[in-house]
């Protein structure tokens, strides 16, 4: 459910409209008094919020919204410098547009919002489920696969402590050397290889089903947190 706060009607229902054409409901709320108690109760994905509201001023709308809830907001505004105020202000919305505004392009910014919204919400579901299985203490130089202690290298331990850091991108053997090694000595890309095969060994003497490190043809490797049971 997508919320749009916003007193001209016209412009909220054929914003309305839009949004039901990409396959997005919406709820349209013209007085900024009523804004907050509907959000606590409804929970939308989304606000597309005016600034210029009657009974409540945008601005304090948003300021009482992010003492409970993290919801994606558009902030909507009549003025291109109040943008850049806003700005200044860094209250943090997600996106600002300055009206009038084109709805098609509205809904493109929604949409990636929803986008990245999701993204981080499935790295973070992926992650708590890494976690289950995999705990890194990087002050002890520790890490535990199943409550099971591995028994690392410093590099192999700073390697697997990136790749966590890092699930699901792609790295080449350049990129991690960079990463693991912080002094000037000369190793090879093979000197990476070596790493990560003895860290798969490491991984896999504990849980056979573990296979975390990827190759990457023609690239280098990817921490691969999909296949973790």
């Amino acid at each position: 459910m997508i919320l749009i706060v916003e007193d001209e009607a016209a412009l909220a229902n054929v914003l309305g409209e839009y949004l039901s054409h990409s396959g997005y409901e919406s709820h349209i709320i013209e007085d900024g008094g009523r804004v907050i108690d509907w959000i606590k109760q409804h929970s939308p994905e989304l606000v597309i919020l005016d600034l210029m509201l009657p009974n409540r001023d945008g601005l304090d709308i948003y300021r009482e919204l992010r003492t409970f809830s993290e919801v994606p907001v558009i902030m909507a505004t009549a003025k291109v410098d109040e943008i850049d105020r806003l700005l200044g202000l860094e209250l943090g919305a997600d996106d600002y547009v300055c009206k009038p505004y084109s709805p098609r392009e509205l809904v493109v910014r929604v949409k990636n919002i929803l986008r990245r919204v999701q993204a981080k919400q499935l790295q973070s579901t992926q992650h708590q489920a890494l976690t289950s299985v995999l705990r890194i203490d990087e002050a002890q130089m520790k890490a535990w696969v199943h409550d099971k202690v591995l028994s690392l290298t410093p590099a192999e331990f700073h390697l697997l402590a990136f790749f966590f850091q890092h699930t699901g991108q792609v790295f080449s053997r350049n990129q991690l050397m960079d990463k693991i090694y912080d002094d000037d000595r000369v190793v090879t890309d093979r000197t990476i290889d070596s790493h990560i095969k003895n860290l798969r060994k490491k991984i896999l003497a504990i849980d056979s089903e573990s296979d975390w490190i990827k190759s990457v043809y023609g690239v280098g490797y990817r921490f691969e947190i999909d296949e973790i049971s």
